[in-house]
């Protein structure tokens, strides 16, 4: 690492060296050298006397090399704002991260990005429209990013990864923390696709202050922002605040009138939030062009024997699992997993009350 970005990436790692402080302090000694060399005395008109007592001690005993190796150790990399690699559509922002902690690797397709987020405590509706909206923006050559967080967002990232796509997951807490720890494997598999990023230090929790902040990071890579299911108070309007801050696009799916899932995203729509219920209709919205799925689209999806039987099965009506199981002949679980792929391929769509219709 040079002089120059190792400074920038101890900087960041001050306590009490926030975002505003940290660009605060560059604009008034120039280079995050000086902020770093400068005598205490020089920082007395920018930091208050405990930070600044904090900060001289933090830069007297720092010593990179074992934080270095424990990055190293678990293959992440550190990306900062000074880096070409810095996502361009992030760099733009007001207060953009000064440095990244990344696991996999950014590719310039990811300038076109969708976010996708929702409720944690998603419904069956929510969670099926969310894998699909996933599928769908992978297929058009949209990058999918989310949070990781359970409900919606996971749902999201894996409907990107079932098309073959890429996808960025943003975490409010160090790489080093699995949050939720059963997405360990979902993690796994979005750092080999695509990027598991966050501008929080090994050894940070996830804390509930840090997913506001981290929340600026989903919008700010993002083309605009589409939220699938929230509530009247979900987290995922704070997502939506950054988006207008930041001058993205906002798309809401509309849901049940009666649900207090959806209060959430049918007032966004009541307040000009775009109202979409396909992929196509975003990229439309924001004027680009999309890949067509390889093939011609869902008419090419590969099947299995028993997923083509499972299929069949439908008539242009809803089936209870119970239904499907018995017209089918095949066991309650390998049901159970068929219908999970055909959802995952856009085949059918689960509703509440185990029921499930084809889709198209």
């Amino acid at each position: 690492m040079d002089r120059e970005r190792l400074y920038w990436w101890a900087l960041s790692l001050a306590p009490g060296i926030g975002t505003r402080r940290f660009f605060k302090l560059l604009e008034e000694f120039g280079s995050v050298q000086d902020v770093w060399t400068c005598r205490p005395a020089d920082l007395k008109p920018y930091l208050p006397p405990r930070i600044r007592e904090k900060f001289v001690a933090f830069r007297a005993n720092f010593d990179p090399e074992p934080r270095l190796k424990a990055l190293q150790e678990r293959g992440i990399s550190l990306i900062t704002l000074l880096d070409a690699e810095y996502p361009e559509n992030l760099r733009d922002i007001a207060d953009p991260p000064p440095v990244l902690y990344v696991l996999g690797e950014f590719k310039p397709q990811d300038s076109r990005s969708i976010a996708v987020v929702g409720s944690r405590r998603a419904t069956p509706y929510g969670r099926t429209t969310a894998e699909r909206f996933g599928r769908e923006l992978a297929e058009l050559g949209f990058t999918v990013v989310s949070g990781m967080a359970r409900g919606i967002d996971t749902c999201a990232h894996r409907g990107a990864l079932a098309a073959g796509g890429r996808t960025i997951a943003v975490l409010g807490c160090g790489l080093d923390y699995i949050y939720p720890p059963e997405n360990r494997n979902l993690m796994a598999k979005i750092a080999r696709e695509g990027a598991v990023i966050t501008e929080f230090p090994l050894g940070t929790p996830p804390e509930a202050g840090h997913f506001p902040i981290r929340n600026r990071i989903i919008s700010g890579l993002s083309l605009g922002v589409l939220v699938v299911e929230a509530a009247a108070s979900s987290g995922s309007l704070i997502t939506v605040d950054w988006a207008l801050e930041q001058g993205r696009d906002v798309f809401a799916v509309p849901g049940n009138i009666n649900s207090p899932y959806s209060k959430g995203t049918n007032f966004l729509i009541s307040q000009g939030a775009r109202l979409v219920q396909e992929a196509r209709e975003i990229a439309a919205e924001l004027r680009l062009p999309v890949e067509e799925p390889e093939g011609g689209g869902a008419a090419s999806i590969s099947l299995s024997s028993e997923e083509k039987k499972v299929l069949a099965v439908f008539q242009d009506r809803h089936l209870h699992i119970d239904e499907i199981i018995r017209a089918t002949r095949l066991a309650p679980q390998q049901v159970v997993s068929i219908l999970l792929m055909l959802e995952l391929k856009g085949c059918v769509q689960q509703l509440p009350g185990k029921l499930f219709v084809k889709s198209g």
